[in-house]
């Protein structure tokens, strides 16, 4: 057991729905514990620059609704530095933090395993990312609300489609990781899916398409994870148009982009993110440092940072089959 009496919260990196739902968790959890609570705003930037403030019951009180973070998040290439990381640590000894909890995805973890080896600080993070891509848990903080966001506008845009017989290119997040283009594709009835996790045989796929929607006279819909091989859903889409074969087919395109990272966090999601804060709180009380904290099979897992960051998160392929069986 660690003897920490004060410890500093803060978020980083992109934000994602439920970030505010785990703070209020670790906040709560830790007055509850007997420990003094340091709000530290703008990520990594704001630890270098002193920006913390003081937080308690209160300030964390209505929030476990709200989208974004309160805490903001920024980056900051100074703590890329060894300088910048040791006035972010002289800031916080100085303020008399002992340990940290960190919210946020595979890059905030990673300056955190950083941070911890140059002036070991204890740092244990949580899991905040939509794209649902780190090693060590089953699912992200903002994960369940972004998916939702995506599926609730694929289906509007197929009502459309569908009124007009046209085929919809819906870009969704996801510039390395396709966990929220395959589960959107499927929820949303996509007859194609293009993840960065699998090879896109674009003739196969412009094959299908035209034969679905010429022979049949029907709406298609296809979901793109932006950071497919091929290119993000403009790039597809102006492929296709230079193939003779989709003349007379009415193409659009729509990139769903930053909508899914707002909006208030799914039920689904607060209550992974205050399983997570509490735990984190846990942990550190418990002596662990340079760890995140997941659920894994619905029981909570601490996982070494370094793999969290180091490790690629495999999309479900069984999942996978299913697109291709159903398409």
């Amino acid at each position: 057991m660690s003897d920490i009496k004060k410890i500093g919260v803060f978020t980083s990196g992109g934000d994602a729905p439920g970030m505010n739902a785990c703070l209020r968790a670790v906040v709560r959890k830790a007055i509850s514990s007997n420990l003094e609570v340091v709000g530290i705003l703008r990520g990594y930037q704001g630890m270098i620059e002193a920006d913390f403030i003081e937080l308690d019951s209160e300030s964390v009180s209505n929030i476990i609704q709200k989208g974004g973070t309160v805490l903001k998040s920024a980056r900051s290439n100074e703590f890329r530095t060894p300088e910048g990381r040791e006035k972010a640590a002289k800031n916080l000894r100085d303020q008399g933090i002992e340990g940290l909890i960190a919210i946020g995805g595979d890059g905030t973890l990673a300056g955190a395993a950083v941070f911890y080896n140059e002036h070991k600080i204890p740092v244990v993070g949580c899991p905040g990312t939509i794209d649902n891509d780190l090693f060590g848990t089953d699912e992200t903080i903002g994960f369940d609300t972004a998916l939702n966001t995506a599926i609730e506008n694929i289906d509007k845009i197929r009502d459309t489609a569908d009124a007009h017989d046209r085929l919809f290119l819906v870009e969704v997040m996801g510039r390395d990781a396709g966990f929220i283009a395959l589960h959107s594709g499927i929820g949303g009835g996509a007859e194609v899916v293009m993840i960065p996790e699998t090879l896109t045989d674009l003739e196969d796929a412009k094959t299908s398409i035209h034969a679905l929607m010429s022979r049949q006279h029907r709406s298609s819909i296809i979901v793109i994870a932006e950071g497919d091989e091929i290119g993000g859903a403009t790039d597809i889409a102006k492929m296709m148009r230079e193939d003779v074969r989709f003349d007379d087919i009415d193409l659009r395109v729509c990139i769903l982009g930053h909508t899914q990272r707002g909006g208030s966090p799914s039920a689904r999601d607060r209550v992974l993110a205050t399983r997570l804060g509490v735990a984190a709180v846990e942990a550190l009380i418990g002596g662990h440092a340079n760890v995140m904290v997941g659920i894994i099979n619905n029981v909570v897992k601490l996982t070494p940072s370094k793999n969290v960051w180091s490790r690629k998160k495999s999309i479900n392929y069984e999942l996978w089959g299913l697109t291709q069986l159903l398409s």
